[in-house]
């Protein structure tokens, strides 16, 4: 009978170190896997910081310029007036020559522009407005450019792969709604006149 008392007693011994094993190995099952999850979260972590360092290290390459390149549209602006104020037959071979030599600093300095990622943004007449290339200076009637088109540049623009660090001053054609004669609308009542003066 003390035997069987005995085994009872053995038989529950293991079952209860069983059961505690058992608890323990989820207990440590858990936390493993709480481990590995803050690990994987650490890693992905690690891997946005450096993804970020490198894209703000690129940025800092390409857009590195700006300032000097800023600093350098005026420089292009007084080279393109000066080239635009010559006259069309130039007798004098002196003036000629010092003509040539602004031309070819101009086309210099449009070069180095180029090769470090400035282009120039000068639309064409009748090209849409596009407010983030374009600033409307002033707004006009046109019987040849549709409303909200360019009727003329009076700066160009400049952007650095793809930024803009200058925006296109431009003339933009009026929008209105009935013939425009004389830049008034003609629909309006006597006395009173309008223009338009909104630009999408």
């Amino acid at each position: 009978m003390s035997d069987e008392i005995e085994n009872e007693d053995g038989n529950e011994l293991e079952q209860d170190a069983t059961a505690l094993l058992n608890a323990e190995l989820e207990k440590l099952t858990a936390e493993n896997a709480a481990l590995k999850e803050q690990a994987l979260r650490y890693a992905a972590e690690v891997e946005n910081i450096k993804r970020r360092a490198e894209r703000e290290g690129n940025d800092a390459r390409a857009y590195g310029i700006q300032k000097f390149a800023t600093s350098l549209l005026n420089v292009a602006d007084v080279l393109q007036r000066a080239l635009g104020s010559v006259p069309a037959d130039i007798a004098d071979p002196a003036f000629k020559n010092f003509v040539a030599g602004i031309d070819m600093t101009e086309k210099e300095l449009a070069g180095a522009f180029e090769k470090n990622g400035v282009k120039k943004i000068n639309p064409l007449k009748g090209e849409k407005f596009d407010p983030n290339l374009h600033q409307a200076v002033m707004e006009q009637p046109s019987a040849e450019v549709e409303g909200g088109g360019v009727i003329m540049v009076m700066q160009a623009g400049y952007e650095l792969f793809g930024r803009v660090i200058r925006p296109a001053m431009v003339a933009v054609a009026a929008k209105s709604a009935a013939p425009v004669k004389n830049g008034y609308d003609s629909g309006a009542a006597e006395g009173e006149h309008k223009v338009d003066t909104q630009a999408e």
